[in-house]
């Protein structure tokens, strides 16, 4: 089963700009510790170098690591664009994201769409290698273009690929019709302050127990 989170500054300053792009870092980094198969699908850029006013994150087959994180996030730090500011503590958002409907009308016609098969990689046996079970899906208008490789099967494949497919271009589609700070998926300017389930401090951004 895959999960999607998304991970927001809302309408927050820079500062939580700055924190999305550690947050989805730390993400990435302890699924790759946990052995759990992660990947950033989709991001939107801050103003400043470095940052993310959002991130889509793809986490595959592990519903107990997913749900450890939807919530808010707090950063207690000295920020690193106005360091003489008073303010010490910066909350981002974690939400999950609902798979697309299947039965729903696609965001494409068929004829926009370029498919290919490729040889998958990595972990899943011994007959991974073996057949060409990865599924490359190209958006031609937009020019987004995604893989599917976790699965054994081309179907199974193909399906993640179109429901990545649809998140990404409903994102986009959804920044276009706002204005850059509006939001991109349901509930990203409704950060909730107070009570985070994950607490990270300094900027080494090391993680300390929530209170």
């Amino acid at each position: 089963m895959t999960t999607w989170l998304q991970v927001s500054a809302g309408y927050g300053p820079d500062e939580c700009t700055w924190v999305v792009a550690r947050l989805v870092a730390e993400i990435l980094a302890q699924a790759e510790a946990a052995g759990v198969l992660a990947e950033c699908v989709e991001s939107v850029a801050g103003t400043q170098p470095g940052t993310l006013r959002s991130a889509l994150i793809e986490i595959a087959d592990d519903e107990a690591f997913a749900e450890q994180w939807p919530g808010s996030v707090l950063w207690v730090g000295t920020s690193p664009y106005r360091p003489h500011h008073r303010r010490r503590n910066w909350f981002v958002q974690v939400v999950r994201v609902d798979a697309p409907d299947e039965q729903a009308a696609p965001a494409w016609r068929d004829d926009e769409l370029e498919v290919s098969m490729m040889r998958s990689g990595g972990a899943g046996g011994q007959n991974v290698n073996k057949r060409s079970t990865a599924i490359r899906v190209r958006h031609k208008p937009s020019g987004v273009e995604v893989v599917a490789r976790n699965e054994r099967t081309q179907i199974a494949n193909r399906r993640a690929a179109l429901a990545r497919l649809t998140l990404i271009l409903r994102s986009r589609a959804e920044a276009r019709r706002g204005a850059q700070q509006q939001a991109q998926w349901d509930a990203k300017g409704h950060i909730e302050r107070g009570n985070p389930r994950r607490v990270f401090r300094g900027p080494a951004f090391s993680e300390a127990r929530a209170e």
